[in-house]
This record gives structure tokens, sequence and C-alpha cells, in this order.
């Protein structure tokens, strides 16, 4: 194992090299690093980057371009990683009906990802229906749902009531975020959590799943 090689990926996820992410990956791999070790110098990468985020250093281009960049090191990666690695749990994540901005939701599933969460990404514009489906398909325990505009935020109260209406409810929590969202108007919609930003969901997330 190079701890150089592994500590350059994850230099180059916090610099944001993402011309420079893939070779980087692959070479780690090549020297004999295993995928595993890859993946958590990837995930360290993203650590720095959600703080310095936190600390108003890095910006939402920022955090979209590291995004990029991991899901590049990701797919070179998948290959290699042990399908028996243990997942945190499985969430799924969607942009609300009528809604087609999804680059916080990208964000946000992958930093989801690099903490060790299945994603179950259905993209944006997705009606009630079709996540409610999802939760029962992947035995799912958290629903995220982003919504950026204000017309569209009234569409996380319809995700909650199909999932009272199918009986699964109970068994997911629902996080959300977007622009017009606080924790206050989430709850009123249904939902359990508001997140203010992706690393912030992350948490959430985690905290979820060290209560169940």
């Amino acid at each position: 194992m190079s701890e150089v090689d592994l500590e350059n990926v994850k230099h180059l996820i916090v610099e944001l090299e993402i011309d420079d992410i893939g070779p980087a990956v692959q070479a780690a791999l090549d020297n004999g690093n295993e995928a595993e070790d890859v993946l958590k110098a990837l995930s360290d990468g993203m650590t720095v980057v959600g703080k310095k985020y936190e600390e108003k250093e890095y910006y939402l281009p920022e955090l979209v371009l590291a995004g990029e960049c991991m899901n590049t090191g990701l797919e070179i990666l998948k290959p290699h990683l042990k399908a028996d690695r243990e997942s945190k749990g499985t969430i799924v994540i969607s942009t609300v009906k009528g809604d087609l901005h999804d680059i916080g939701k990208n964000v946000a599933a992958t930093l989801l990802t690099s903490a060790g969460f299945n994603i179950i990404d259905l993209g944006k514009d997705n009606d009630p229906e079709k996540i409610v489906q999802a939760v029962i398909d992947n035995n799912a325990d958290i629903v995220a749902l982003s919504s950026l505009l204000t017309m569209t935020v009234t569409e996380i109260e319809n995700v909650d009531k199909a999932l009272k209406e199918a009986g699964l409810r109970d068994k997911v929590k629902i996080i959300c975020g977007g622009a017009p969202l606080n924790q206050e108007l989430a709850e009123k919609l249904g939902a359990d959590y508001n997140c203010d930003d992706a690393p912030a969901g992350v948490e959430v997330a985690m905290k979820i799943m060290a209560e169940k």
C-alpha cells in the first residue's frame, strides 16, 4: 500500500483537480492499494471540502466540482469494490415533481455515497408514486427530497401522504433541502428534517441511522 498514492487522491479532491483525479485513482489501484483504501481517501477529501464549505472558504461551485471529482473517482473504483462492503443505510434521493433543479441533489448524493450510504438516485421531477416504489424495492431507510422552487415544496407533503398510504411512513425518515425550506416549514409538510446544505444532510442521515 502506498500512502503517497492515497494522499495524492485526497489532495486532488480537495484541490478540485477533475482532470487528474481519474488517473490518480487508477494509479493508486495499479500500485496495489485496496479499493476500499482509495475510497476512504476520496471520502476524506470530500470531508475536507465539506469543512471548507462550512467555513465559507468554498462555495456551491466548488462543492459541485468536488462532487464531479468524486463521481469520476467512483466510476473507476466501483468494479473493484467488494460487493459486501457494509452500507450505513439506504437512501432514496430525488428532486420533487415539477422541479428540474438537481445540482444540490447531486452534490448531496455524492457526499452521502462517499460517507458510506447506499444511494438510489431517482433524478429529478419524480412523482410520489415512483419515490414510494423505490422505497419498497430497495427497503430504504431514508427518503431525501430536494425542492428549490417555492411552488414545488408542497410535493414534499404529497410524498409524505403517499408513504403513509403505503404503510411505510413509520419505517422511513424524510429529510429535505432547498432554498424555500426551513425546519418549521419542513415539519408542516410532513418531513422530519430540513438540511441547509449537503454536508448537513450527511450529518442528519448519520444521526438517523445511529438512532435506528
